[in-house]
């Protein structure tokens, strides 16, 4: 398998929060490492606490299958909103969570693009997103934390 194969593989394995967004489009994928008798991939997590380290992990190795697969952790490596792939924002808004605003204070509705919106909670569903509610469609909504 090559390493283009890996990551072609990787594109399966979704964010357990986020159904329609992979790992590859998260920007968790650092580095991968085909040999003849083995595969290394190492992932960063998105937040050192994520719940879903172990699920993400059994998701690459399922995808590999059946070659053996080692998958690790790089818990110093310091993921940003800012790794996402540019797929990855629009999957985010086609979910109905806003993307993380990296050029403006001011977070875009995901449902109708105004810029009307406000924040009703500091936290949302999980620990990287928060609450808003956009003035102009009235509707309420999560956004993809900043870090």
């Amino acid at each position: 398998m090559t390493r283009d194969q890996v990551l072609d593989r990787l594109k399966s394995v979704h964010d357990p929060e986020i159904p329609d967004l992979s790992i590859v489009e998260m920007g968790m994928v650092m580095a991968v490492s085909v040999t003849d008798d083995a595969i290394r991939v190492t992932l960063r997590p998105t937040y050192i606490g994520c719940p879903a380290l172990d699920w993400i992990r059994i998701g690459v190795e399922n995808a590999l299958k059946p070659a053996a697969a080692s998958v690790q952790f790089d818990m110093g490596a310091i993921w940003s909103a800012s790794d996402i792939t540019p797929e990855g924002k629009a999957k985010l808004q086609a979910f109905g969570i806003a993307p993380p605003q990296l050029d403006s204070q001011q977070v875009r509705c995901p449902q109708c693009g105004s810029e009307n919106t406000r924040r009703t909670s500091q936290f949302g569903s999980t620990l990287c997103r928060s609450m808003y509610y956009c003035e102009h469609c009235q509707e309420p909504f999560e956004a993809w934390k900043t870090v």
